[in-house]
């Protein structure tokens, strides 16, 4: 009975302790709260940061009450800070006692690090030649006897445009640039357009663009020649990748002139008259400025989390809260001339002797800075941010950079960000030059062991195009996994830097099951997924990636891809990849190589179902943005080309064709006749391109095949395998036009007049069967799998299938040998280069 008795009491005892060791502290903040409260939910304080100091305090003081962590509970509400939350470590907690801030229940709590500008009126006088009460005015708000500055503004939560020269989405070209003067000759025939102190330059260049300042404008006539201010004049005429270019075929780099009072004349343009102190704005439809909420950043950084090596911010977690409106100056104070990834060039320049002792060939050199972010992460480890919202941000959202490790980050908004959504990871430290490999020797410092899973990133880079939905530099054991990314100017994940395959802490990084599509949409030389350098033991698998945007002004209008494996990539396995085609590419990947398997349309459609957002983060889905009224890429289709004549220059032949990025592209060749087959857009541009380069040679064009076979939507429970050996041949139809036309009636009716047809490919395991026609000639591609033969399949075509025979039999009437064919050969196989 006794013990019976005991046992109850040590049972009620460790119920006890469990429960108060289950329930953490609590401080409540409100926006209707004061400092000098005691933090209660009937008591809250005013501010995040006050609740910040009074955890610290209790940590310090080793109260009881935090045995179970403690809860900072932000009620619903706009917090407007004056500076930057900063968690440091002192602040941390422990994986039994974690300090979190997290939003009240249904509340959306907003850190929030803009200023809302009030007491809009109609102008009383024309404003740039419109007419009064078109343009609308408010004071420009002040700090410290200064205009504040910035380079965004929002109405009603809607992005309003800096001033600019071009209407909509258009933009100019530029006529030339010379970088020994660092001048740009444009076109100018709008003289309404003047130059003002403050007038910067966007200009689109291959991967990347760039904001200059203007010096000054010298117009010519219906040209002008801008120059810029330094140091961005300097970097932007001296370094080469990626420059300003000059194309005949593709058009010469993009641009637009902005931030002039000059160029305001459009509904949902801005400016700010910092002489004046004035800013104006044209109203979109249905704005009313009179209860418009408008809304400018002033805050670069929201929150600072920033420990150091050996005393890290541990276990402070983010959940439910809302950062929003972060500025960024640099581009006003300095340019901004990137060399990928957003990351700025403070120097760089072409080598006259090229080698480094890194790599042999190099023949230029650049050194980087890394922009501002709204949320930075520093010497941090075992902390997450969930369920947070990061909107209406002018660069950076999420930056994990240094000395962090075991952060999570998952099922967050990253929406309407200026620049990249989230940047993990040294991008090359200033003082190294960026195509070095990075090595340390306290791996402590490298981030490492982050998970990026459920996240929905959309409509991101809207300021910076070059910058990406999620970018990786030098990390390892990074984990990227089922997040949703669309509405992006560039690609959508990058992992990688340096351009380097020298081993360096790159290892062990896994992108997996993410759902990428709607993305390239301003730039090209890009992919769904983008990767660079060694990277031993990585994955990426099962990644559904779909819907390229039409990009109008990029300089190479074929460079977009799914899957990029860039300058030095190496130890990647590239696998069960939903995407529509294979277009992808390999660029001077290192020795030890990659595993590519099964990346195609035939993959398991489970991947492609279950990628992207989970539960319990599916909610995040109704956010996504699509501008549906954007183009997509048009899909590359089959075509053969045919190249005939005496001189086959085979090599400069594949050099005129390179810039087209045919998708599978191969050489067949017999007697004088080439053919190359692939995927392709604009087939006919290809031709001119070859007439103009080979005028004594035959070019014919075979596309829209007269018949397709294809192995997935004929063959019952067929697989399609992810390679293939093609086979070449062409024969000539005989010269009777009316039995040409039953020849092609014939195969335009055969799966349905003659199913046993079909039958006969599927059990041969033929891929594909297409027939071309060009007037007479015939060009019939065969498809099977890689390692098999022609010989051993096509047997197989008519066993126990009488009708094949039937039909090979009714088609030889049609089919006769082409020219220089002996005369018992009909069929010309044509050799593989």
């Amino acid at each position: 009975m006794f013990l019976k008795k005991l046992n109850r009491i040590v049972v009620i005892f460790l119920m006890v302790v469990t429960f108060f060791s289950a329930n953490a502290a609590e401080i409540w903040v409100s926006p209707q709260g004061k400092d000098s409260n005691t933090g209660t939910k009937l008591s809250p304080l005013a501010t995040v940061h006050m609740a910040i100091r009074k955890a610290r305090e209790l940590r310090r003081l080793k109260d009881s009450s935090v045995q179970g962590g403690i809860r900072i509970i932000v009620m619903d509400g706009t917090y407007y800070l004056n500076e930057p939350l900063f968690v440091r470590p002192e602040d941390s907690g422990t994986s039994e006692s974690p300090t979190t801030i997290e939003a009240d229940i249904n509340a959306k709590p907003i850190l929030s690090g803009g200023f809302q500008i009030k007491n809009w009126k109609k102008s009383t006088t024309p404003i740039n030649g419109l007419k009064a009460g078109l343009v609308w005015v408010a004071d420009a708000p002040e700090k410290a006897g200064e205009i504040i500055n910035y380079r965004q503004l929002w109405v009603n939560d809607k992005k309003a445009v800096r001033a600019k020269s071009t209407s909509g989405s258009k933009m100019d070209r530029i006529l030339s640039w010379d970088s020994s003067t660092e001048t740009c000759w444009i076109p100018f025939k709008d003289k309404s357009v003047k130059f003002e102190p403050g007038m910067e330059m966007f200009i689109v260049q291959w991967w990347s663009v760039a904001n200059l300042r203007i010096k000054n404008i010298e117009i010519k006539k219906d040209s002008a020649r801008l120059s810029f201010e330094q140091p961005e004049s300097r970097i932007q005429s001296e370094h080469p990748w990626p420059a300003p270019w000059i194309s005949k075929n593709n058009g010469n780099s993009a641009f637009y002139l902005n931030n002039g009072i000059s160029m305001l004349n459009e509904p949902g343009e801005w400016y700010l008259d910092k002489k004046k102190s004035k800013i104006y704005y044209i109203p979109r439809a249905g704005e009313n400025m009179n209860s418009a909420k408008v809304m400018v950043p002033v805050l670069e950084n929201l929150v600072e989390v920033k420990g150091t090596l050996d005393t890290p911010v541990s276990y402070f977690n983010f959940k439910g809260i809302s950062f929003q409106y972060s500025n960024w100056l640099r581009p006003s104070q300095q340019g901004h001339v990137p060399l990928q990834a957003g990351m700025y060039l403070l120097d760089a320049y072409k080598l006259k002797i090229p080698g480094t002792p890194n790599q042999d060939n190099l023949e230029n050199q650049g050194w980087v800075g890394r922009p501002r972010a709204a949320v930075e992460v520093n010497y941090a480890n075992n902390n997450q941010f969930e369920s947070c919202t990061f909107e209406h941000l002018s660069s950076t959202g999420l930056d994990f950079h240094k000395g962090t490790n075991h952060n999570t980050i998952k099922g967050n908004l990253f929406k309407d960000i200026g620049g990249t959504a989230i940047n993990l990871g040294v991008f090359s430290e200033e003082p190294f030059e960026a195509h070095l490999p990075y090595t340390v020797k306290d791996e402590r410092v490298v981030c490492s062991d982050e998970l990026v899973a459920d996240n929905l990133i959309t409509n991101v880079a809207n300021e910076d195009w070059g910058c990406l939905g999620i970018a990786a530099g030098f990390i390892k054991n990074l984990t990227i996994e089922h997040n949703e990314i669309s509405d992006i100017p560039y690609s959508g994940i990058s992992v990688g830097w340096g351009w380097t395959h020298t081993a360096n802490v790159m290892r062990n990084n896994k992108i997996l099951a993410n759902k990428i599509h709607h993305y390239a949409k301003h730039l090209h030389d890009v992919a769904g997924i983008y990767t660079l350098s060694s990277q031993p033991d990585s994955r990426m698998e099962e990644n559904y990636i779909d819907k390229v945007y039409n990009s109008p002004y990029a300089h190479d209008p074929f460079l977009w891809l799914y899957l990029y494996t860039d300058e030095g990539t190496q130890g990647y396995t590239i696998q069960n990849n939903w995407i529509p085609i294979q277009k992808t590419l390999k660029n001077h990947n290192g020795p030890a190589g990659n595993v590519w398997k099964d990346n195609y349309a035939f993959v398991d459609p489970k991947i492609k179902e279950n990628a992207g957002i989970r539960a319990p983060y599916s909610n995040l889905k109704k956010e996504v943005v699509i501008d549906e009224a954007w183009g997509l890429q048009e899909m590359p289709k089959p075509v053969a080309v045919e190249i005939i004549g005496n001189d086959l220059d085979l090599e400069k032949i594949k050099s005129t064709v390179k810039g087209f990025r045919i998708v599978g592209e191969e050489y067949y060749k017999w007697k004088n006749h080439l053919v190359i087959y692939g995927l392709m857009n604009q087939p006919e541009r290809t031709k001119r391109k070859l007439a103009l380069a080979f005028p004594a040679l035959e070019i014919k064009i075979y596309e829209n095949p007269i018949y397709n076979f294809q192995n997935f939507e004929r063959c019952k429970d067929a697989k399609t395998v992810s390679e293939w050996e093609n086979i070449v041949l062409t024969a000539n139809l005989v010269s009777d036009e009316k039995m040409q036309k039953e020849y092609v009636d014939y195969h335009a009716t055969q799966f349905e007049k003659w199913p046993e047809i079909a039958k006969g490919f599927c059990n041969a395991d033929f891929q594909q069967l297409q027939v071309f026609k060009y007037g007479r000639q015939l060009i019939l591609i065969i498809s099977i799998p890689k390692g098999e033969s022609l010989d051993k399949l096509n047997p197989k075509t008519t066993e126990n299938n009488p009708r094949v025979k039937d039909w090979n039999e009714l088609m030889k009437k049609y089919q006769t040998g082409i020219e220089g064919a002996k005369p018992d050969e009909t069929w010309i196989f044509l050799n593989k280069i």
